[in-house]
């Protein structure tokens, strides 16, 4: 799996264990995802994420909006419990990851999420769901009510996925709860333009909120997306980039994420 590594990366093999500073190590994904409908899909991109999991070596590996199945509104709820997820699993509990990944899940009432997934070596357990939907979205799943923030070794994640990051009174909301970053979870089309807008989301979030910005979004094709942006990155407090991928999907970069907010 292709890797792209900025200044402030760390080494694989020491990176799940954090570093002397406190540091979170943080790896966005971008991998290539399976073709939407198949019997296999979920096993395939399954597959591909405890791949990249590996790869990482990190404490948090963070992957794009409906990751699990492709931006396909279609696919079947994914179930946390569901024992396809097992290799994911395992490969977080052999590297000491935490991964967040999107699936659509079902709630015990019938309603329909598109949520983050958190994943250790303990399972896999849905911690956030998608609170600005939009388009035929609507017609489906149900918005989330509130946001999240995440703590993972004393760092605090806020937790966005796509629309969410779009929306300035999102990160508003998600910064008045304490947040060391601000961590999305999206896809963009393709193109300059589109590549433009998700840099200047993260830009403009990070410097209101003087945070980190953590973003994975999908590259090469997705679910109904015959093509996506790509561009995964992480952005300092100050808007400037720490490391960015391209547009090919199967990148993968790594990053240290200091904490920031003062703690009694």
């Amino acid at each position: 799996m292709p890797s792209s590594v900025p200044p402030t990366a760390t080494d694989p093999t020491d990176a799940a264990a954090g570093t002397a500073t406190g540091a979170v190590t943080v790896a966005v994904a971008q991998p290539v995802c399976a073709a939407p409908g198949h019997a296999d899909t979920l096993d395939v991109n399954v597959g591909r994420h405890a791949e990249a999991v590996r790869a990482a070596g990190t404490r948090l590996v963070v992957f794009p909006e409906l990751s699990l199945t492709g931006y396909d509104l279609t696919a079947a709820a994914v179930d946390p419990a569901d024992r396809r997820l097992a290799p994911l699993v395992e490969a977080c509990a052999a590297t000491g990851a935490l991964a967040l990944v999107g699936a659509p899940v079902a709630e015990a009432d019938g309603r329909e999420s598109i949520a983050t997934l958190a994943v250790t070596g303990e399972g896999a357990a849905v911690v956030y769901r998608k609170m600005r939907l939009h388009g035929p979205e609507l017609d489906r799943f149900t918005p989330g009510e509130k946001p999240f923030v995440l703590e993972l070794d004393g760092l605090r994640l806020g937790l966005a996925v796509c629309a969410d990051a779009a929306d300035p009174t999102h990160a508003e909301e998600t910064a008045a709860l304490g947040i060391d970053a601000y961590v999305a979870s999206t896809l963009y089309g393709p193109g300059p333009a589109q590549a433009e807008r998700l840099a200047g989301h993260l830009r403009e979030r990070t410097t209101a909120h003087r945070v980190w910005g953590v973003l994975s979004t999908s590259a090469g094709a997705s679910g109904e997306f015959p093509e996506t942006s790509g561009r995964s990155g992480v952005w300092a407090p100050d808007g400037t980039v720490v490391g960015q991928l391209g547009a090919e999907a199967g990148g993968l970069l790594r990053a240290e994420l200091p904490r920031l907010q003062p703690r009694p």
